[in-house]
Formats: structure tokens, C-alpha cells, sequence
């Protein structure tokens, strides 16, 4: 299974982790409610999983400027 991180603000690749025997305890996905994982994973037709977070040019961003939160995509 490809799970494949993205910034949900430029959508830069942030890892790619290839696995066939990794599950979603050992990466913490467990811990979330389901609102959470609706909005930070999303499955593709393949098996594999996208794993929206922020880069750290971004959260940096938006840490100096917290008007751009409410943008949809600021930082596109």
C-alpha cells in the first residue's frame, strides 16, 4: 500500500511510504475521530492513501499571517 503525505495548502509531496505491512495503529490514524480522518485521509482506487497535512513553509505561513486561514487554498 502507497500512503502518499501532501500539504493540504501547496500540495507539495511531503512522503512517499511504501508498505505492505504497516497498519493504521503503528501510523496513529487510530487515535483520530471520524471527522478527522474524513478530512486528513482519503483513499484512491489503487489501495493507497493520501494524507493531507501542513508543510512547514505553510504552517509557517500561516503562523505570520493568520488572515490567510481563511482562505480556502492560501498558499496556491
Amino acid at each position: 500500500m502507497e500512503i502518499r503525505y501532501v500539504c493540504r495548502h501547496c500540495q507539495s509531496v511531503m512522503g512517499v511510504l511504501n508498505s505492505t505491512s504497516v497498519s493504521e495503529v503503528q501510523l496513529g490514524f487510530h487515535s483520530l475521530t471520524l471527522e478527522e480522518r474524513q478530512d486528513i485521509i482519503a483513499y484512491n482506487l489503487e489501495g493507497g492513501m493520501t494524507v493531507k497535512l501542513t508543510c512547514e513553509f505553510c504552517r509557517e505561513a500561516l503562523t505570520a499571517n493568520p488572515e490567510l486561514s481563511l482562505i480556502s487554498s492560501p498558499l496556491q
